[in-house]
């Protein structure tokens, strides 16, 4: 039994976004409602974040033919990949996040099954810690803000410099004139 010529570009698309992906949440979506899954897909599409939902099968020739190991046993029941091509952190904070918010994971509703992270293959408790990190945008604010404390003191203690210098001059201002006079 070969592979028909479709299942061989599905495979390929697969491999695509596992190849582009910084990383990638694979998640289970049992009984989740129209309404929650198109809130649920705004928010990812608003962060970059992509949501596919794949067939194991597919998912497993791609992930072996790209030399990704152990995640087989995290393929049964209905399976979504989530990734970003930007940000590492995002795919895994925004769907912990949503499925926080929205009660879903103790329903069983939206589960995270494993990760993928440079090939790696990440448990669920993984996935939840790579979601607790800091995001790209608060890692560059946290940058920004640290880079900036100095620069706001440097500009604090020219002008007390400045203040003093000023307020020398004008002694000396003042104590010229009274001698003229």
């Amino acid at each position: 039994m070969g592979v028909t010529p479709k299942k061989e570009a599905v495979v390929a698309e697969i491999k695509g976004w596992l190849t582009e992906a910084k990383s990638v949440v694979v998640s289970s979506y049992k009984g989740l409602n129209v309404a929650t899954d198109t809130q649920m897909r705004r928010e990812l599409r608003e962060a970059g974040v992509q949501y596919k939902v794949v067939k194991n099968t597919m998912l497993r020739i791609a992930a072996k033919d790209l030399g990704i190991e152990g995640l087989d046993s995290h393929l049964e029941g209905t399976t979504a990949i989530v990734f970003s091509t930007t940000d590492a952190v995002a795919p895994a904070k925004i769907l912990v996040d949503f499925m926080k918010k929205n009660k879903l994971e103790d329903a069983g509703i939206l589960t995270i099954k494993a990760g993928i992270l440079d090939k790696k293959v990440l448990s669920d408790a993984e996935v939840k810690a790579l979601a607790a990190l800091p995001s790209r945008e608060e890692l560059i604010a946290k940058l920004l803000g640290s880079m900036n404390a100095p620069l706001a003191n440097t500009v604090g203690l020219l002008s007390t410099i400045i203040r003093n210098a000023i307020g020398v001059i004008d002694a000396l201002r003042e104590k010229r004139e009274k001698e003229a006079a």
